[in-house]
């Protein structure tokens, strides 16, 4: 059953869906199909590639002639910001499969959140990921780990947010939806398993807001195990180091007319195992990569 939770409440590991800026021939276009070469080379720095090159292929889920999957690692930025540092885009070199560029970002996972993220192998693919991105004709799917039990097994979270700057950064927060600067932010969730403490839920973001996922299960009485943000425990969580505990397990992609969508799954990281065990999950045997094309 399916409610709908409302309500005011104080970074979801779904980083938002990069959109449309950029102009080229007079034509707006979405970001990711621009030429991907000079964002690879602005995002190198004085820090060494956090991978190797073996690592960086051991992570590889899914590759075709468009586009990778890949199953980015927690706690790795998916690019530098303003003061540099070691990001994913300097391992991305190691993806190239004889093309002469490296692939680019077709959206984005928060530093903290693990799991599956795309990449368009050239500009044509990121032109065409950058559309079904916006058009929401991506699926993806996430697995956290949170805190207490929400009421219903089942529901969507339907609760607008908006970028809150502060003199010590910035946050997301519950908007009111007659805000003018209001995001539609929608969550549809399912309970996988529980021991009345901490509970393992199914996300689907049917929108892709920066930090709707955890804004949304602390709006539920759920916060994530690890979030440093939100949440009444976020400042222990800070203190004592806790990872956040949110996976993008799974995406799938419509990206080939007249065939099967693209449907790949990222087995859950090692810091996640002990909590969903916990609740019952039980761990199959690792996930081998997949190739098409």
């Amino acid at each position: 059953m399916k409610t709908h939770t409302t309500g005011k409440t104080d970074r979801d590991g779904s980083g938002k869906d990069r959109g449309s800026s950029g102009r080229r021939g007079g034509r707006r276009q979405p970001a990711s199909s621009r030429q991907p070469r000079k964002q690879q080379q602005q995002s190198q720095s004085k820090f060494p590639a956090p991978l190797s090159e073996e690592e960086t292929l051991a992570r590889l889920l899914y590759r075709d002639g468009l586009i990778l999957i890949i199953d980015k690692p927690a706690g790795l930025p998916v690019h530098a910001g303003p003061g540099g540092g070691p990001n994913l885009e300097q391992c991305l070199d190691a993806l190239r499969f004889g093309l002469p560029n490296p692939p680019a970002l077709a959206h984005r996972l928060d530093r903290d959140t693990s799991g599956c993220l795309v990449l368009g192998r050239h500009r044509k693919a990121l032109r065409k990921l950058g559309l079904m991105f916006a058009g929401g004709q991506v699926e993806k799917t996430y697995w956290a780990i949170v805190r207490g039990r929400p009421a219903e097994t089942a529901g969507t979270i339907d609760l607008s947010l908006k970028k809150l700057n502060q003199r010590t950064g910035w946050r997301m927060t519950v908007a009111d939806k007659d805000d003018p600067e209001t995001q539609k932010a929608i969550t549809d969730y399912r309970l996988l398993g529980s021991d009345g403490t901490i509970s393992w839920l199914e996300l689907k973001p049917r929108t892709g807001r920066t930090h709707q996922i955890r804004i949304h299960c602390t709006a539920l009485g759920c916060p994530l195990i690890g979030d440093p943000v939100y949440g009444p425990d976020a400042a222990g969580n800070r203190e004592a180091g806790t990872k956040l505990h949110l996976h993008a397990r799974a995406i799938s992609l419509p990206l080939y007319p007249n065939r099967a969508a693209v449907a790949v799954e990222a087995a859950p990281p090692p810091h996640m195992l002990a909590a969903l065990a916990q609740c019952g999950y039980i761990a199959p045997e690792t996930l081998t990569p997949q190739t098409a094309g």
